[in-house]
């Protein structure tokens, strides 16, 4: 009963910082960036919120569970993503538009921006989603079982929604203040006593070293074009993440905005780390547990995800399982929060503003943005269904993303030559490329025949998802770049600092 009045507690709090925060929101750039006047700390926070998510709590840790520290690869790939966010953060932030598609539109046409946004959406309901998802299972395992993970996606998408409803930015980056907090807090209070839980440091490597010795490798026992598909999905969702961006026009200065991305380095690799040792001992306290398994001996996939809250409510002392159960609140909310917050941005500015709507007032905006996110809301709920796990969830929508936007947004910071056509035809290839794969996967998962395309076999392992889109949308931008005419120098001087 402590953990459900702990976690309780906690969302309450969150909830009454959104309800305090809604009565500041005068105007729909307050509403969608926060008034453009977020501090450094206050902007470290939220973007380290805004990954640290479902797909690190329940995918990273299933992920850990199944390879071991190999895990580290996929999570080092939007580490190497975030060093290169440094050197446009403030780029972005002087240009000041309001979100990712905005950029698109400006570097290349508005169908580039409309493209974005369709994939944007896309990608977003599916990480929304996998928060609701998450946030089921994580009232399932608070509630010990008496409270359905079906229940539970409804309970946690009410709460998200709501919150989300409320204040908009404003209310993003005012919780992140706590959720950032805890959950640094949290983590670096429950790795050292589930060591202790499995007998010391000596008993944990040992355990792991007689069930599976290649948890202990780099490698994991893969190869490098594991590697490579593993860490290509984050890498390339980092260089594309459309709330970053978003949170990166919400500073108050260009050059606060880019002291953030290092604060957001930082704390991201820190956190990322210490739950991936969590999830490792992990392994070993429940290396006999059959409820992790499956009869033939693999992993139950699904069932790993959990490790981190099973430790949590099962493993260490009550106090520190409170906190890293609302810590668990915390990052299934906040993130929940960003990519809706995005998502309708998206839909409000793309879609609404620009066809239906050019003469709305501030007040009409906010409205029509809330509207949205209801609706996205409920989208995103209905489409869990699609997938089985919450890491092949996060592979599919990070691919969507970063295949489909990151090749042609890299370009328009990075290479003159990238002209209109090329990144249209790049954002288009990428997007259909994952979407086909995604279709052809649901097709084939339970069939009894293989479909051979080219050199990939269908069902295709999440895995490696990223590497056949990725070469389709940079190969297009490159050829169709190319073949046509050269763009205006006036197209690229506000992108490109000489």
């Amino acid at each position: 009963m402590i953990y459900i009045l702990v976690v309780a507690a906690y969302v309450l709090l969150l909830l009454g910082i959104s309800i305090y925060k809604s009565r500041s929101v005068k105007s729909a750039e307050d509403f969608m960036v926060a008034g453009r006047g977020v501090p450094v700390y206050m902007l470290v926070a939220t973007l380290v919120c805004t990954w640290i998510g479902s797909g690190s709590l329940f995918g990273t840790a299933g992920l850990t569970f199944r390879t071991g520290i190999s895990e580290l690869w996929f999570s080092a790939g939007a580490w190497v993503g975030i060093l290169i966010i440094y050197t446009i953060a403030a780029r972005v932030r002087k240009i000041s538009k309001y979100t990712l598609t905005d950029l698109l539109e400006k570097r290349y046409n508005r169908l580039a921006k409309v493209l974005g946004t369709i994939t944007i959406i896309i990608a977003y309901m599916v990480i929304a989603g996998y928060q609701f998802r998450g946030g089921g299972r994580f009232i399932s395992i608070l509630s010990d079982g008496s409270v359905a993970p079906e229940t539970g996606m409804l309970i946690a998408a009410f709460l998200i929604i709501g919150i989300t409803v409320l204040a908009g930015m404003v209310s993003i980056v005012s919780i992140d203040i706590f959720n950032g907090s805890l959950m640094l807090l949290a983590m670096i209070a429950t790795l050292p006593f589930a060591i202790l839980g499995h007998g010391g440091l000596d008993a944990v490597i040992t355990t792991i070293q007689q069930v599976q010795p290649s948890h202990l490798s780099v490698m994991g026992g893969h190869d490098f074009v594991w590697v490579v598909g593993i860490a290509l999905p984050t890498f390339l969702l980092l260089m594309s993440e459309s709330s970053m961006y978003q949170k990166f026009s919400s500073a108050d200065n260009a050059e606060n905005a880019r002291k953030a991305v290092l604060g957001m380095f930082v704390g991201v690799v820190v956190v990322e780390i210490l739950m991936m040792l969590i999830a490792l001992v992990g392994f070993a306290i429940y290396a006999d547990d059959p409820r992790f398994f499956m009869t033939d001996g693999s992993v139950n996939r699904v069932m790993a995800e959990e490790i981190i809250l099973r430790i949590g409510f099962e493993q260490v002392p009550v106090v520190i399982g409170s906190l890293l159960l609302a810590a668990g609140a915390a990052i299934v909310i906040s993130t929940g929060n960003t990519f809706l917050m995005v998502a309708s941005t998206n839909v409000t500015r793309d879609i609404f503003q620009a066809f239906f709507y050019k003469e709305a007032t501030e007040s009409q905006i906010v409205w029509i943005q809330r509207s949205c996110i209801v609706g996205l809301g409920l989208l995103a709920y209905l489409m869990m269904s699609q997938f089985e796990s919450i890491l092949e969830m996060a592979l599919v929508s990070y691919t969507m993303i970063g295949a489909s936007l990151a090749p042609a947004l890299l370009a328009a910071f990075f290479w003159k030559r990238v002209t209109r056509a090329g990144g249209v035809a790049s954002i288009a290839s990428g997007m259909l490329t994952v979407i086909l794969i995604t279709i052809l996967n649901s097709v084939y998962r339970d069939s009894a025949e293989v479909l051979n395309l080219l050199v990939i076999s269908f069902p295709l392992d999440t895995d490696y998802i990223a590497i056949p889109s990725v070469i389709v949308s940079v190969s297009t931008l490159v050829i169709v770049s190319l073949l046509t005419e050269k763009p205006d120098p006036n197209d690229w001087q506000e992108f490109i600092e000489d």
